[in-house]
Formats: C-alpha cells, structure tokens, sequence
C-alpha cells in the first residue's frame, strides 16, 4: 500500500477570458487553478502565488494577496498579474494542512508550461 502522498498538486489551470486549459495567459484577468492542497495559507514569506519566467528565472511576478478572488484547497481563482510575452512556471508555496498549519511551507509546480503572448 505505502504512504500517502501529502502534497499540494497543481492539476489544472484555465484562462477565464479566453477559456484556454494549461496554455495561454491573458494578464489582468482571472486564472482559475484546480488541484489538491492548494489553499494559501500560512505566514512564512515564502507563502503565495507566482509566475517565473522561463526565460529568466530569477524574473518572478508574484500575485498579490488581494488577487487571490477564491481560495480553497481544490481551487483558486487569481488574477493574472502584468506578465511581460514570455513563458512561465506556475508555483504556489502554501502551509495549509486540514488540521493546523505546516510548520515548513511546501511548493506545487505545475508541470506546464503558460505562455503570454
């Protein structure tokens, strides 16, 4: 049987203007996220959502805490932040556990590439 995994899981994204599924971005509208454990939660710094650039890595948009429209553990809804056209990796770091908080915050990347075009 083994151990169950305890992870957050990024599953799905969809661009609500253009109704695009892990593909394309249209910053300034909402991206509604699927997945498992991907609340945010927690105090550390680390805890939110971001978009890194696949061109530069050390470029990192991060989403405001008052964009997130919706945040429960199977979905949120954000709003996409100004992302220049490029490529990006989607990551939420969160502490949410069902029952108290994770004391080490724990990342879901998701395994798509988004583009903005």
């Amino acid at each position: 049987m083994g151990v169950a995994d305890s992870g957050a899981v990024i599953t799905q994204v969809e661009d609500m203007k253009t109704g695009s599924v892990n593909d394309l971005l249209t910053p300034g509208r909402n991206l509604k996220i699927s997945g498992q454990k991907i609340r945010v939660a927690g105090d550390k710094p680390d805890v939110g959502v971001l978009f890194r650039s696949g061109d530069d890595p050390e470029a990192v948009y991060r989403v405001a805490p008052d964009d997130i429209v919706i945040n429960n553990p199977s979905e949120l809804m954000i709003v996409i932040p100004e992302l220049l056209a490029d490529t990006y990796r989607l990551e939420i770091t969160t502490q949410f556990n069902r029952t108290q908080p994770l004391k080490n915050p724990r990342t879901a990347v998701f395994d798509k590439i988004l583009t903005v075009k």
